[in-house]
């Protein structure tokens, strides 16, 4: 048998709420922090737009298994709609496609509102992500290609006008669920109100537990150069992104048989406990199992049991 190879870099685990900068994407920003912890492993818990500036999840090492946590969870942004023109990627990159001499005020922007807040249905921007017939929207629009994306639902919890600062912005802040495009968004308020527009300026506020006060400058990190100590104090740990998921306190012995994907009995007052706690309304069975305040494994509590479905090798 050949030996196995050695993962380079160091074995760091945790989250980041890495403050992002306009002009520097996603991808970029994890190669940049992986080579500055020479870690083993990152990735980031949802593309943030390169236009975009604010909050984007780094996860390092063990993190990584809860990266779609980070992506489904609750954001919040604040953004600013320039009225007069929109453009092919609803942002002020795009070429433009429209022009209109409407300017809304802010009692008809506050009037709009109502009908984007709940449970709606949206069409993502074609120049997205999304996948059409294995081929990425963006590259289809970018090559001129005829396509439509199919409208899907997605959740919009809150949605503010917080100021206009002239008759050609105004500015929002939105707080969404998974699947939802800012740029989408001013788009179809753009349509309601018989108005052209695109996003002019986006930033992400939070990505759930995860907000600016948690956050570090990406510029702050760099200048923190070799001081490994301050770079690890930065990071948060795994179980930052999992705030809403009811944990159950387990010794060491069941910690490490999860560690060896083995399930566990949980003494019935753990599961009482849990039971408080969880959402039973639902199918969800999701528990998060922690020793010495160390996330262990999250797994799924079933007829006294504890099965586990990711395990942290921490």
């Amino acid at each position: 048998m050949g030996r196995q190879r050695k993962r380079k870099g160091d074995p760091v685990h945790g989250w980041l709420a890495v403050d992002k900068p306009v002009d520097v994407t996603s991808t970029q920003v994890v190669g940049i922090l992986k080579r500055l912890y020479n870690a083993q492993k990152a990735g980031h818990g949802g593309t943030l737009d390169p236009l975009a500036d604010g909050i984007l999840p780094i996860a390092f090492g063990e993190a990584t298994k809860t990266a779609q946590w980070a992506m489904d969870c609750d954001k919040e942004y604040v953004f600013t709609i320039e009225w007069g023109s929109s453009t092919a990627s609803q942002d002020k990159e795009g070429e433009v496609i429209a022009t209109s001499d409407v300017r809304p005020v802010r009692e008809q922007i506050e009037a709009a509102l109502p009908a984007f807040i709940g449970d709606i249905e949206q069409v993502p921007p074609k120049y997205s992500a999304i996948k059409i017939q294995g081929a990425r929207a963006y590259d289809l629009a970018r090559d001129g290609e005829t396509f439509e994306i199919p409208s899907r639902q997605v959740t919009v919890y809150e949605a503010e006008l917080v100021k206009v600062a002239d008759a050609d912005h105004a500015t929002l802040r939105v707080v969404s669920g998974k699947g939802f495009y800012v740029r989408a968004m001013a788009r179809d308020l753009a349509t309601a109100l018989g108005a052209e527009g695109h996003v002019s300026a986006l930033r992400r506020t939070r990505v759930g537990a995860l907000d600016e006060p948690a956050s570090i400058k990406l510029s702050d990190l760099e200048a923190l150069g070799e001081d490994k100590e301050a770079l690890a104090a930065a990071l948060k740990p795994i179980e930052t992104i999992l705030d809403d998921v009811p944990k159950i306190e387990i010794d060491r012995g069941d910690a490490d048989a999860l560690k060896l994907g083995r399930e566990v009995v949980l003494l019935p007052h753990i599961v009482e406990q849990w039971r408080a706690e969880a959402d039973l309304d639902s199918d969800d069975r999701l528990a998060l199992a922690v020793t010495d305040k160390q996330a262990v494994a999250l797994g799924e509590v079933r007829a006294g049991r504890f099965q586990p479905r990711k395990v942290f090798q921490l």
